[in-house]
């Protein structure tokens, strides 16, 4: 099955079976398998593209090893191909020559399910992964909430989420839940080598320092172009107050010529990310609660702008102007102020 959210000559996550970075959640749940005590379903979440498929997999890999009768590379080589007859996997499906279904259907989960209620096709536990779970659409995931509540023998279900705060409380509650955050910049360079040992120093650094901890990022960002307005963009948030209000403009006509550019998204991605950041260095100074009521207005504005932009087809490029000039407003207002 192809990955319906896959970068264009990128391995898809079941070839990859090597998560960079995330050490610490890998020994916890690797001990707990030692000790035969893993949970029945573990949600994996955290922020989109750092790695959280390519861990579902490398975890599908070691669990079938350790309860099974075959040696890992022969495993490893199966879950690759996606053909173990104890791995399941739950994805958007091909709905046509021409795309995939926007949504896991209700259709998709009892197909799953009912393979799961079949003799298992070799010794040892069986692996469902679900990537995401958050493409179940509402009828979808109450049936997935069914089979966690009353699961088949020795299955092992693994959730990826990008979004856990939109699931359902009574799936989450069901699940081990396990959260991943972005890599560091060395195990960004890491994949990115993997992929492309000739990578040059420059493309290197350039991917890295607009990934943010996040690898799919980083292969993002070698497909656009060097003069890409994101490094502007980077540069601009790093201190919005101390920029003149032409820069604003120039990054709003930059980035919002195309909405359908991977360039905007991009640009979206990394302002959610400025702001979900500076909510939590808010969040962390008692002493200043301006600061965290500002920043938790800027992130409902800035939301709800960018909703009524894609909703009535605003100009993009006046949305992106508004955006900055609240941030800027909210910089000057309250961080640049803030006691020493």
């Amino acid at each position: 099955m192809t990955d319906p959210d896959g970068l264009a000559d990128i391995l898809p996550p079941e070839r990859r079976q090597q998560a960079r970075g995330h050490d610490k959640p890998r020994a916890a749940i690797l001990a707990q398998l030692a000790e035969r005590r893993l949970p029945g379903a573990i949600l994996l979440h955290g922020p989109q593209g750092i790695g959280k498929a390519t861990f579902a997999f490398e975890l599908a890999a070691a669990i079938l090893t350790a309860t099974g009768d075959e040696e890992g590379h022969r495993v490893e080589e199966q879950v690759a191909a996606l053909s173990h007859p104890n791995l399941f996997l739950l994805r958007r499906r091909l709905k046509d020559s021409k795309g995939y279904y926007t949504v896991i259907r209700v259709e998709d989960v009892r197909e799953l399910r009912d393979s799961l209620h079949h003799t298992r096709g070799r010794a040892g536990h069986r692996v469902a992964i679900i990537d995401s779970i958050d493409d179940c659409n509402a009828s979808a995931a109450n049936a997935l909430l069914k089979t966690l509540e009353e699961p088949p023998a020795d299955t092992i279900f693994l959730l990826v989420s990008h979004r856990p705060g939109q699931l359902l409380p009574t799936i989450k509650s069901r699940c081990h839940n396990v959260a991943l955050r972005p890599v560091d910049d060395e195990a960004v360079r890491g994949v990115l080598l993997d992929h492309d040992p000739g990578l040059g120093q420059v493309e290197l650094d350039r991917a890295i320092a607009l990934a943010g901890g996040r690898p799919r990022r980083a292969f993002e960002t070698l497909a656009l172009e060097p003069e890409s307005a994101l490094g502007a963009l980077q540069a601009w948030l790093a201190n919005p107050a101390q920029h003149p209000a032409g820069v604003m403009l120039q990054l709003a006509d930059a980035l919002g010529a195309d909405t359908q550019s991977t360039e905007l998204t991009f640009a979206r991605e990394m302002l959610d990310d400025w702001m979900a950041d500076e909510a939590r260095n808010a969040a962390m100074q008692s002493h200043n609660r301006r600061r965290l009521a500002s920043a938790n207005e800027l992130w409902d504005k800035a939301h709800a702008l960018f909703a009524d932009a894609d909703s009535i087809n605003l100009d993009m490029k006046q949305t992106l102007v508004a955006i900055f000039d609240a941030i800027r407003k909210h910089v000057a207002t309250t961080v640049s102020t803030e006691p020493q």
